[in-house]
């Protein structure tokens, strides 16, 4: 088996989480998709994956060289595509979903400049704070903020976000700026049930480092949280590209930014048979553009402010 295939069989092992499984959809044998990634972890003198009887998972530096993996295979793929002509102007109609946020700050830009070059080209955005399902909701793509686990979609990795804590100016002034993680306990508290479901905050590079929270005011929105913060009601807790603007005009700051738990990744995610959908290639290649060397997690952790 060539080096390209060793990778496309330890996207797929690491995809579906079972030897067995990614042998199936590859149409090998198990022993055959075993013996593939042994061979690229004596290549890399790396162990990818941890293999028990039970259960197949990442190390550290399999999840990294993961997402390398993926980015040198779509564009294997794509290069492939264009080179057998299959490159027809988009049209038709290609559906996205994303998050509201950042689906307003960063999607909605994308497509209008696909609309702009693709005179044949419609698209329907669907902004939405939950995870669509692409096939039984009709979604060409999808923008995921999080881990991922549906194994049976292509994904690229675009940017990464990070959870961050924010108040007014005026609040911290009123009420002192927390030194440390227990410090937060004297403070009202926001919660954006978004990303605080068990109304817990973690910090730190592990994200061990944990409190619960008994939030003054919970809110479902990342927008009214971050409303609420800079109207002074106390610090939210909400994702570092929501709060972009309202920081840069001076109306929020970040806090704690030292003790930032690690970052989020944003994936694009797309059904493997829409590969050769030229309106998916279009987008997705847009998409990448858009983000080359964007960063949206904010400051950075480790400077002092």
């Amino acid at each position: 088996m060539d080096r390209l295939e060793m990778l496309r069989t330890f996207v797929a092992v690491a995809d579906n989480e079972s030897f067995a499984e990614a042998a199936r959809r590859l149409r090998v044998s198990p022993t055959a998709a075993s013996r593939a990634v042994a061979a690229l972890e004596q290549s890399l003198g790396r162990p990818l994956l941890r293999r028990t009887t039970r259960s197949v998972r990442l190390t550290e530096e399999g999840a990294v060289y993961l997402e390398h993996c993926r980015a040198a295979l779509a564009e294997l793929d794509d290069a492939a595509l264009a080179l057998r002509g299959d490159g027809a102007t988009p049209g038709g109609t290609l559906v996205i979903a994303a998050p509201v946020a950042f689906g307003r700050i960063h999607i909605l830009p994308i497509v209008a400049d696909l609309l702009q070059a693709y005179p044949a080209l419609k698209a329907e955005l669907t902004l939405i704070d939950r995870i669509v399902r692409l096939v039984d909701e009709g979604v060409d793509v999808a923008v995921r903020i999080g881990d991922l686990s549906d194994s049976s979609l292509q994904a690229l990795k675009v940017a990464e976000v990070r959870r961050v804590l924010v108040a007014s100016p005026d609040y911290l002034a009123s009420r002192g700026t927390p030194a440390n993680v227990p410090a937060l306990h004297d403070h009202s508290l926001i919660s954006f049930t978004e990303i605080d479901r068990a109304h817990e905050w973690r910090f730190g590079s592990t994200g061990r480092t944990a409190i619960r929270i008994e939030p003054r005011l919970t809110a479902n929105t990342a927008d009214a949280a971050i409303a609420a913060a800079a109207a002074g009601v106390g610090i939210a807790r909400v994702l570092s590209y929501q709060a972009i603007d309202a920081i840069a005009a001076g109306r929020l700051v970040t806090v704690l930014d030292a003790l930032s738990p690690p970052p989020i990744p944003v994936h694009l995610l797309w059904q493997a048979n829409r590969r050769a959908s030229v309106n998916v290639r279009a987008f997705v290649d847009a998409a990448r553009a858009h983000f080359a060397g964007r960063k949206l997690t904010g400051p950075d952790p480790a400077m002092p402010r």
